[in-house]
């Protein structure tokens, strides 16, 4: 008898897990997701401006492979019987779990962010940004991460009529080199982008932020990147998980408590070979999809899986649709002074984005070598 894997989460590590078990002989893959269609997560800051993105049916991507697909919310998990427990459906039985339920954007870290801000994590997130903005005004991004500053950066190019003001606890580009944080501070001033960093935000409210120094910040409009939350539905059924409720894996994927489940993506506590724990990201899922693939494969062979080998390349920003920047980086993800930036920086991020959703369809671009991934 074939032996039952069900994936959970049809986001970037999800499908290419998915699909990439399922080419190993003796298995039958069931993949779970909440949606039917494929988020481009990496695209939400051009959805909320009105930008033509093209929402993907998953059964889509899957077509000619034998993954089974199943569109349903997971609401459990009894480890015990080994079954997902499904919202609407009949509990879905396994043999081996891979988990890649990913994150949302904890949007109720302070007093009335959650009533009052508008998150930029999923498809419904962007929609309703989207509907927002129609009223102009002025925007008020927190958050200085990645997320953030491509979010300011495309509200203000595409937008131009728009005020709009970053929010940030920490220094400006506090992870780019002195060039990169040179060219973000150029390009934010072209754009007209007020930066206001090393503020912590301490409540948001109807008419702005107010900051933990008491100064309140005027906004119609306040948009909410910084912090994503993990499902706790893994922590609910018992396994190990981080403070976060990340699930703690080994060296292969696998969970630390239960080995017939791995994890993957935004909801694992993944570590490169040196202890460093991978940061959320789709070039970080992907490798790890195949990754659990190959384990997977060697366990059902009798074989020893190897862990994963991982080391990073760059980071890749885009500023708008004109303008990028792709910082060099070392293993470890530490700037080094190199940056690509401009019209040639846009493009190249465009390319890193194509790739991944390409990927999708064809899961063998996600190649692991002895050496490790690299990752973007």
């Amino acid at each position: 008898m074939a032996t039952h894997i069900v994936v959970l989460g049809a986001g970037y590590a999800g499908v290419v897990a998915a699909k990439s078990i399922a080419k190993q002989p003796g298995t039958r893959v069931t993949l779970v997701n909440a949606s039917d269609l494929f988020v481009e997560r990496v695209r939400m800051h051009q959805v909320a401006v009105g930008q033509p993105v093209r929402q993907r049916p998953i059964a889509e991507l899957l077509t000619g492979s034998p993954v089974g697909f199943v569109v349903d919310r997971v609401v459990a998990l009894d480890t015990e019987r080994r079954e997902v427990v499904l919202a609407e459906g009949a509990p879905l039985v396994y043999d081996t779990l891979v988990y890649a339920l990913g994150s949302r954007a904890a949007h109720d870290a302070v007093p009335g962010a959650a009533e009052h801000a508008y998150p930029l994590a999923v498809a419904e997130d962007a929609d309703r940004l989207r509907a927002r903005l129609t009223a102009g005004g002025s925007v008020t991004v927190v958050g200085g991460g990645l997320t953030g500053i491509e979010a300011a950066a495309e509200l203000a190019e595409t937008q131009p009529e728009l005020k709009v003001r970053l929010v940030t606890g920490g220094a400006f580009g506090a992870a780019l080199s002195e060039r990169g944080r040179h060219h973000l501070r150029r390009v934010f001033a072209r754009l007209g982008v007020e930066v206001q960093d090393h503020a912590r935000v301490a409540e948001v409210r109807a008419d702005g932020v107010l900051l933990a120094d008491g100064a309140l910040l005027p906004a119609d409009t306040v948009v909410w990147t910084t912090g994503f939350r993990v499902p706790e539905i893994a922590r609910e059924a018992g396994i190990a998980v981080d403070d976060h409720g990340r699930m703690l894996v080994d060296a292969t994927l696998r969970s630390v408590s239960h080995p017939d489940v791995y994890a993957i993506g935004d909801a694992a506590a993944a570590r490169r070979q040196d202890g460093q724990e991978l940061r959320m990201a789709c070039a970080t899922g992907l490798p790890a999809a195949a990754h659990v693939a190959q384990s997977i494969s060697d366990r059902l062979a009798g074989r020893t899986p190897r862990p994963l080998r991982f080391r990073y390349v760059n980071q890749c920003v885009s500023l708008g649709r004109r303008d990028g920047l792709i910082q060099f980086v070392r293993d470890d993800d530490s700037a080094v002074e190199r940056v690509l930036t401009g019209r040639v920086a846009a493009w190249y991020k465009e390319f890193v984005v194509r790739g991944a959703l390409s990927a999708q369809r064809h899961p063998g671009l996600v190649k692991l070598t002895p050496r490790g991934r690299k990752a973007a």
